[in-house]
């Protein structure tokens, strides 16, 4: 087998037209070059399966988190703001901060309420970046995967160097052309994943910013009323004179 193959074509200088037989340098490889080309095949398609997958994911977020800011918009109360969750799916982020908030945080200080909203935050962080610490392992090791495959080839060619006693084309290009073409698809499996990785993280990173802006005025409301509802009243005399406590 040879790296390149003569095509039937014959071009303007009478010389034949070669091509690159990737075919062919995969059916003649040895076996690790073989499992190195189809693990980092895998990992590939991998790649892409998640990077759709996430992005779906981060739409479908936006779509029902901005559905349900504009149902908070003008909403001037706590009553209200827990009536617009209560009638609401509870699929967004936003529904499940103020849902927690409305369970853990009745009557707690606006410290409290803080903390609440911000583990609340962190938990819908960790659910939307699900699966990136994959994009990052492929992005990463993929180069090393291709080296390897890299390195066994031109340790093939060696041994046929030997086995044959010439170093001459037809001895040293197939292990030559195994070893480069794996290098060529780690980088191949490699660039796309970490594109995507960058690409998403900034977009979920995006994401939990515009609902930190967006906890920090729940939590405002809901402590003033808190604050309105819990300020102690001060009795008053028949007379109208106010008791001192």
């Amino acid at each position: 087998m040879t790296l390149l193959q003569a095509t039937p074509d014959v071009g303007a200088s009478g010389t034949p037209t070669v091509r690159l037989d990737l075919l062919g340098l995969f059916q003649h490889a040895a076996w690790p070059v073989r499992i190195t080309i189809a693990l980092l095949i895998v990992c590939s398609m991998l790649v892409w399966l998640i990077a759709v997958l996430k992005l779906l994911q981060l739409g479908r977020l936006r779509l029902v988190e901005s559905d349900f800011e504009r149902r908070t918009r003008h909403v001037n109360s706590t009553r209200d703001l827990m009536e617009v969750v209560g009638r609401g799916t509870g699929i967004s982020p936003g529904e499940r901060v103020i849902s927690l908030l409305r369970a853990r945080g009745s009557g707690a200080h606006i410290e409290r309420l803080r903390a609440l909203a911000d583990r609340a935050i962190v938990d819908e962080g960790q659910n939307a970046r699900a699966l990136m610490w994959f994009l990052a392992f492929i992005a990463a090791a993929s180069p090393f995967i291709g080296l390897f495959g890299t390195v066994y080839g031109i340790m093939d060619a060696f041994v046929r160097i030997g086995a044959a006693k010439t170093a001459s084309l037809p001895v040293v290009a197939p292990a030559i052309g195994e070893a480069l073409i794996t290098t060529a698809i780690g980088l191949a499996t490699a660039i796309p994943a970490v594109f995507f990785y960058n690409w998403i993280d900034r977009r979920v990173s995006d994401f939990i910013e515009e609902l930190e802006a967006a906890a920090s005025e729940w939590v405002a409301l809901i402590s003033e009323q808190s604050a309105v509802g819990l300020e102690p009243t001060i009795p008053v005399r028949p007379g109208g004179a106010r008791l001192r406590p």
